[in-house]
């Protein structure tokens, strides 16, 4: 089965070449495409692929900026940005070894674990969270997957949160289909697992769960009927074509995923990223207005790593055709700009919050 992504096409006032690029299904084991159609020419799908990409990627700036913006407007209202809050119910004590995470057991991070949280409590946050303007309520857990005895109070957490008439999202690691199919059934809207970075790159950052293990996850949640979020991490030392493939990757699923969060690494203490040097600021807006141009229809995420981001650097992002952030001075076990700074920002750009039930699509 082929799908063909179209770029929405510039408005009359430039001259700028909007891409198509042609994507291709996807199956558990990853990718399974052998060619596509490129300027009438039939080419290897990942080369053309990677070439029109970096183009975009690396076009001037301006003009990067202007197709994003573009593109975002034909897709969304420019002027609204989609709120979520995290909450972690499960800390510390990770099996998996993942390079940038302070909740890794192998990473001999001094982070104590803790068992998973009891279901008021979780429900107690969410209220605070609604109160607060979150329209969506993530849950997330260290761990590799989810135990038999841990699902019902899984299922009751998402139940909970859906009676308050917010939206429900949980990042669990890997699933069973009948995990899956419960977390369903107790009214999970999004699932969140993450692809972190390239194909390519990926065994330099985790070694103990496959990149094909992680698309089989998403490709699972997403025919169960879960909506997908999916992203990665940028500034853990990959390459700029890294940057691209990871997009490349997420623009290839069966469906585009309904969020992509884009975050830059927080270095973390006693991890093997703790001193990696920092990437470029105009290199992460050029990866979100990739993202953006890529998946016109999904809410770009302005995730982790706004707390040493400057105003003027969020703004670019918002403008490059973000349109979702994490509210909340936490993220897992990273900071977070407290929302009192994020509605001072909103105010200065003249941004507004999604409602529930709204995606502030066009």
């Amino acid at each position: 089965m082929q799908l063909e992504d179209k770029m929405p096409a510039d408005n009359a006032h430039t001259d700028l070449e909007t891409p198509t690029i042609t994507v291709y299904k996807k199956t558990g084991e990853g990718v399974n495409a052998d060619e596509f159609t490129l300027d009438g020419k039939k080419v290897d799908q990942k080369s053309a692929a990677r070439e029109e990409a970096e183009r975009i990627y690396n076009q001037p700036f301006m003009d990067l900026l202007y197709q994003a913006q573009t593109v975002h407007r034909e897709n969304f209202d420019p002027n609204q940005v989609q709120r979520s809050k995290l909450l972690s119910i499960k800390t510390g004590g990770c099996a998996e070894d993942c390079a940038y995470c302070s909740q890794s057991a192998r990473n001999g991070s001094k982070l104590s674990a803790s068992k998973l949280m009891e279901v008021q409590a979780v429900l107690a946050e969410a209220q605070k969270a609604k109160e607060g303007g979150a329209s969506r309520y993530c849950m997330g857990a260290a761990w590799r997957s989810p135990k038999e005895r841990d699902m019902a109070v899984l299922e009751a957490m998402v139940q909970g949160v859906k009676e308050m008439g917010m939206e429900t999202c949980m990042t669990l690691g890997m699933l069973e289909d009948e995990q899956i199919h419960r977390l369903k059934d107790a009214g999970l809207d999004y699932y969140n697992h993450n692809i972190d970075t390239s194909e390519r790159y990926y065994s330099e950052i985790i070694t103990t769960r496959t990149f094909a293990d992680r698309i089989s996850t998403l490709n699972r949640v997403r025919e169960a009927g879960i909506k997908v979020c999916a992203g990665g991490i940028v500034g853990m030392g990959e390459k700029q074509m890294d940057r691209i493939d990871m997009l490349l990757t997420l623009a290839s699923l069966d469906e585009h995923p309904d969020s992509v969060p884009i975050n830059m690494l927080i270095p973390m203490e006693d991890t093997p990223l703790a001193e990696v040097q920092k990437l470029d600021p105009i290199e992460f807006v050029r990866t979100i207005a990739l993202a953006r141009i890529l998946m016109p229809r999904s809410h770009v995420r302005l995730s982790a790593g706004r707390t040493d981001m400057t105003d003027e650097l969020q703004a670019m992002c918002f403008f490059a055709g973000a349109n979702s952030i994490f509210v909340g001075d936490t993220l897992l076990t990273a900071d977070n700009p407290d929302e009192d700074k994020d509605a001072v920002l909103f105010n200065k750009l003249g941004i507004t919050a999604m409602a529930v039930g709204c995606d502030g699509k066009k």
